[in-house]
C-alpha cells in the first residue's frame, strides 16, 4: 500500500485564517492528505489559491461530490459548528471542530449523539493544550504539588476593535459568533477545566465600554465563582484594551505554593514558588497566531492535527474530546446565564 493511500483524508470547510491554518497543517502531515477546502467566497476571494484541492461551495456540495474523505474540520463562524459537525457526522466522517463546539450545551448534545449514533470521533480544537506551560501545569496539579487549591485567578484583556469588528461580518453577531468567552477566551476556560474541573455558585458583573455599536454583546466581566472540588476562582475580562492584546494569565494561590502562568498568551511562567520543588526548564512556546492587525491565542494546530492522525490510526486518544468541548460550553452558557438575568433586572 502506498504511502498516499495510508494517509487520513481530510476536507477544511471554512476558508477564512483558521481554516487555511488547518489546511497548512494537515499539508505539512506525511501520514495526511488535504483533498477539498470549502467557502461560500471563491478561492481567490479567500487567498486560498496556494491550496491545490478542489473547492466548494458549501458542506452540502463537497459531500454530494463522491470524494473519498476521512475528516472534516469545521472552521467557520461559531453558530454554524454544531449544524455542520451533525452533517458531517451523518455523512460517516470524523469531525475536528473548531472551538467552541456549539453555542448551547443542547446543540452540543446534539453533536454527541450523532457521533455516538455513527461511531465516530469528534476533536475539539483546544490547542492551547499544548503550549509548555499548560503541560507543565497540568503535571504540576496532577500531581498535587500545590496541595489544596485556595484560589485561581484567570484574567484575559486582549484588544478587539474595529479592525476586528468589520461592518456586515460574522464577529459581534449573537447568532454566529455568540458572545466574548465563546470567541475570544474559550481556550483559557478550557485550561481552567482541565485543571480544575467544574464550578459552581457563579455571580458576576458585566460591561460593554467599546463595543455598543459593532457587537451585540458585552466586552468585559468580573465573573467569580466555588470549583466543585474545593476553591475559590474569577475570570476577568475584556476586548476593550486599547491598541493591542495585554495579558492572559492564571495565578493559582495552594496550600504548598502559588504560580502565575502570564505572558499576552499564558505563555510564560512568571513565578514559581512551590515548596521543595525546582521548576525544570521548559521548551518555548509557540508565537500567537498573527491576523495582521490583531493577534489570537498559540499557533498549535500542528499538534491538533497529529494527534487527529495518531488517534485515528490506534496509537493515542484525543486531546480534547467531545464531552469536554461541551462543558466549556456549558460552564460559559452558564456565566451567560447570570448575565442575561442581569440584563433583565435592568
Amino acid at each position: 500500500m502506498s504511502a498516499n493511500e495510508e494517509a487520513i483524508k481530510f476536507a477544511v470547510i471554512g476558508a477564512g485564517h483558521i481554516g487555511k491554518r488547518h489546511a497548512e497543517m494537515i499539508r505539512r502531515e506525511t501520514e495526511s492528505e488535504l483533498v477539498a477546502m470549502v467557502d461560500i467566497r471563491t478561492k481567490d476571494e479567500c487567498d486560498a489559491t496556494n491550496f491545490d484541492v478542489p473547492f466548494f461551495s458549501s458542506l452540502e456540495e463537497l459531500l454530494a461530490s463522491g470524494l473519498d474523505i476521512d475528516v472534516i474540520n469545521i472552521c467557520t463562524p461559531n453558530g454554524l459548528h454544531a449544524d455542520q459537525s451533525i452533517l458531517a457526522l451523518e455523512s460517516g466522517r470524523h469531525v475536528v471542530c473548531e472551538k467552541p463546539m456549539g453555542l448551547s450545551k443542547e446543540r452540543c448534545e446534539k453533536v454527541i449523539f450523532k457521533s455516538l449514533q455513527k461511531s465516530k470521533h469528534v476533536f475539539c480544537v483546544m490547542q492551547n493544550r499544548y503550549s509548555p506551560p499548560s503541560e507543565w501545569i497540568k503535571s504540576v496539579v496532577d500531581r498535587q504539588l500545590l496541595g489544596d487549591i485556595f484560589m485561581v485567578q484567570l484574567n484575559c484583556y486582549w484588544n478587539r476593535d474595529e479592525r476586528y469588528y468589520k461592518n456586515g461580518g460574522w464577529k459581534g453577531t449573537a447568532d454566529l459568533d455568540g458572545g466574548t468567552l465563546y470567541t475570544q477566551f474559550s481556550h483559557f476556560i478550557d485550561i481552567m477545566y482541565w485543571l480544575f474541573g467544574d464550578i459552581e455558585n457563579i455571580h458576576g458583573r458585566f460591561a460593554d465600554f467599546t463595543h455598543k455599536n459593532n457587537t451585540d454583546f458585552e466586552d468585559s466581566g468580573f465573573v467569580n465563582f466555588d470549583f466543585s472540588d474545593g476553591g475559590i476562582g474569577s475570570i476577568n475580562y475584556s476586548t476593550a484594551v486599547a491598541n493591542q492584546n495585554l495579558e492572559s494569565s492564571l495565578t493559582i494561590v495552594g496550600s504548598n505554593g502559588s504560580v502565575k502562568i502570564g505572558g499576552q498568551y499564558m505563555n510564560e511562567v512568571e513565578v514559581c514558588n512551590i515548596r521543595d520543588y525546582e521548576m525544570p526548564e521548559l521548551p518555548d512556546s509557540n508565537p500567537a497566531n498573527d491576523y495582521g492587525p490583531y493577534k489570537g491565542s498559540a499557533a498549535n494546530h500542528n499538534y491538533v492535527i497529529k494527534n487527529v492522525i495518531d488517534t485515528l490510526k490506534g496509537r493515542t486518544t484525543a486531546t480534547t474530546n467531545a464531552l469536554e468541548g461541551l462543558k466549556v460550553v456549558e460552564i460559559i452558557e452558564r456565566i451567560y446565564k447570570v448575565r442575561n438575568e442581569q440584563l433583565n433586572l435592568q
